[in-house]
């Protein structure tokens, strides 16, 4: 009798988890449409304000790669508090949800969790992003490039302001030159 009482709190737990909304509300700023095929690759983490389990991230790349028409692979590596740290590795599929024109997407790092991402803004020549959540607990600014010019990134924190985050919570991430790294 336990068990089975163990079994059906862990499906609910599931199904409540799993029921979960991952889109955010229509007033929340997205962009107009996203190209995946531009999207995808390799993007540099410049600035974020980040889940704990990498708020002392040094060199954090975020790797996205199409492996059906909504399914994104996606692979965030980083150094754990300097150049020279731990690298940790974390994999998640982003599942493209319907009707967003390519910009929500719902990451699952297990089953059943999804959670929401919202592609914010993609610059035209898709050399610069903002991922965020309408929570407002976690945003990333990121790049083609392991740096920005300073103009650029100052854009880019006032946007994120305009999203209602606050942005004396963001943390820009050290990044080494791509001659300098031997984690890519």
């Amino acid at each position: 009798m336990r068990k089975l009482f163990g079994y059906l709190v862990a499906v609910l737990i599931a199904a409540l988890i799993g029921g979960c909304s991952v889109m955010p509300p229509e007033d929340f700023p997205r962009a107009e449409r996203v190209d995946l095929e531009r999207f995808v690759g390799t993007w540099f983490v410049i600035a974020h304000i980040p889940p704990g389990a990498t708020s002392n991230a040094w060199n954090s790349v975020e790797h996205y790669e199409r492996v059906e028409s909504d399914r994104i692979r996606t692979v965030f590596t980083y150094r754990e508090g300097g150049f020279d740290g731990e690298r940790e590795r974390m994999e998640m599929t982003g599942f493209v949800q319907p009707g967003t024109n390519n910009a929500i997407w719902a990451m699952q790092p297990f089953w059943p969790l999804r959670l929401e991402n919202t592609i914010s803004y993609v610059d035209p020549d898709y050399r610069t992003t903002i991922v965020a959540r309408s929570k407002r607990d976690w945003v990333w600014i990121m790049a083609r490039t392991p740096q920005i010019p300073e103009r650029e990134y100052e854009g880019l924190v006032e946007r994120v302001d305009s999203l209602g985050y606050d942005i004396d919570q963001l943390r820009e991430v050290p990044q080494q030159p791509l001659d300098q790294r031997d984690d890519l």
